[in-house]
């Protein structure tokens, strides 16, 4: 019987995970596409109310300064799947690398190692085709940008036509996700299509620029917020041209508004200074993600398993309403584009601090949710833990943080050449233009809109200075050759 007995305990120990005495924490991070850092009302947004949201960041984290490594969908939601700037990973536009996305060295694969159930619902948008990419034991995905009303879905490797609204119905998949595997620990990536326009992208990371890109808000939320107008930013451009101060943006908007004029067919998609009309759309939209949320959390409650499931909600790139002369060209270095929602609920850290201001960047939820999980992040992993930010262990774990961008024709031919690199510090921010011997400074505390560039002042070199070294050594650590702090 003894013996009998210490066979049973030893099979049990070799079958149960390595995480101690205490029980796993399940993490779901969900992505919204296009959604600016300040697109709910808890982040300043003057009428959409995203009560679950809100709720979510009072009981956990909002970080006030985070930042995407990239504007731009493709190489960020590479990113943040990696742990990695896309200088590393190699997804640098939009382009439809379908065979490389196949080959990310992507973190939930770590969490399926240590016993997670893993699943994907949503967007890919890593490559067009939506096969199954390693990682995952559940797979739902969208093809390419996919459709708002009655989507084509992949689940596994069966394609079918859905019908309905594309949210409610990831949100349906979502639930039976959390349904089916809340007996075990599981890691869920849930990447919604919204709040991102109707649009067909070909493989060249082109799209149809004569052909208007509309918003389509859930029929129940259509109309929501038509009385309602948005406060202009003090940088929002009435004739669409950039403040003095920024002579690369400029002559984009030159050749920008040259094509227009030769095609004005061009002016029907463009959405130049962005119409109320937009902006009611996407923040009605918005009314479908935040019940998305409240599902889930409400799922999470019925299971029981609420206090033992982290929840992070972020974006993959922000958009412009009219700021800078900018409206669909969301992949520009300026605060509206690169800096990112970011509010994380970990059940695990009692007090969290509600407001974060410690810089953070799309590369650290990699390590964040590994972290959550019990794990060491992998070597290739070049994020940091989020999580000494939430317990106000720490108010800083970087100085500065480092925004890449690759240039490409597609689709808006005037920003063909404007390549760059963003140092963000806790005041400062350098913008240097790859392509062009001209850069731009701002001191945001004082300027959070942007619109005086202090490269000239004489009084900055010394800022200049420290800038300039920081993105040397940060744009090299990227790049995976160069490892001190």
């Amino acid at each position: 019987m003894h013996a009998f007995f210490a066979l049973f305990l030893c099979l049990v120990t070799l079958s149960a995970p390595l995480w101690g005495q205490e029980a796993p924490t399940n993490v779901i991070l969900i992505v919204v596409d296009d959604m600016r850092f300040d697109e709910w009302s808890g982040g300043g947004h003057p009428y959409l109310q995203t009560p679950n949201l809100d709720k979510l960041a009072e009981a956990g984290s909002n970080f006030t300064r985070a930042y995407h490594a990239v504007p731009l969908c493709s190489p960020n939601r590479a990113s943040i799947l990696t742990g990695q700037y896309p200088s590393r990973h190699g997804i640098v536009d939009n382009a439809a690398r379908n065979q490389a996305s196949l080959m990310l060295d992507l973190f939930p694969k770590y969490l399926q190692e240590a016993g997670y159930r893993t699943g994907h619902v949503g967007k890919w948008h890593m490559g067009n085709t939506a096969e199954p990419r390693p990682g995952f034991d559940y797979w739902l995905c969208l093809e390419g940008q996919g459709q708002t009303f009655d989507p084509i879905l992949y689940e596994g490797t069966q394609r079918y036509q859905a019908t309905g609204y594309i949210t409610d119905i990831l949100t349906e998949k979502a639930l039976g996700f959390l349904e089916q595997n809340k007996e075990e620990p599981f890691f869920l990536y849930f990447a919604h299509k919204a709040i991102h326009p109707e649009v067909v992208q070909l493989d060249d990371g082109s799209s149809d620029l004569t052909t208007p890109k509309e918003f389509f808000p859930a029929p129940r939320h259509a109309g929501a917020y038509d009385t309602k107008t948005y406060g202009r930013s003090p940088s929002w451009s009435r004739t669409a041209k950039a403040d003095d101060g920024k002579p690369v943006v400029q002559q984009a908007q030159r050749l920008r508004d040259a094509m227009l004029e030769a095609n004005p067919e061009l002016g029907n998609s463009m959405d130049i200074g962005v119409s109320e009309s937009s902006i009611r759309r996407r923040a009605e939209m918005m009314l479908a993600v935040d019940e998305s949320l409240g599902a889930i959390v409400a799922k999470l409650e019925a299971l029981g398993i609420r206090e033992q499931t982290a929840i992070l909600f972020t974006s993959d790139n922000g958009y412009f309403f009219g700021e800078h002369g900018f409206s669909l060209e969301r992949r520009m270095p300026y605060e509206e584009s690169i800096k990112a929602p970011l509010i994380i609920h970990h059940p695990g850290v009692e007090n969290p601090r509600h407001v974060v201001e410690g810089l953070a960047v799309s590369v650290d939820l990699a390590a964040t949710v590994l972290d959550i999980a019990g794990l060491e992040p992998a070597p290739s992993v070049q994020g940091l833990s989020l999580i000494p930010l939430i317990q106000g262990a720490q108010t800083q774990i970087r100085p500065a943080v480092l925004v890449e961008y690759f240039s490409n024709e597609n689709p808006f031919p005037w920003t063909a050449q404007l390549d760059y690199r963003v140092v963000v510090e806790p005041d400062y921010k350098y913008i240097k233009w790859l392509r062009f011997d001209q850069a731009e400074l701002y001191q945001l505390s004082s300027d959070p809109y942007e619109q005086r560039n202090l490269i000239q002042d004489t009084r900055m070199q010394t800022t200049l200075t420290r800038l300039g070294k920081s993105l040397q050594q940060l744009q090299l650590k990227a790049l995976g050759i160069y490892n001190t702090p």
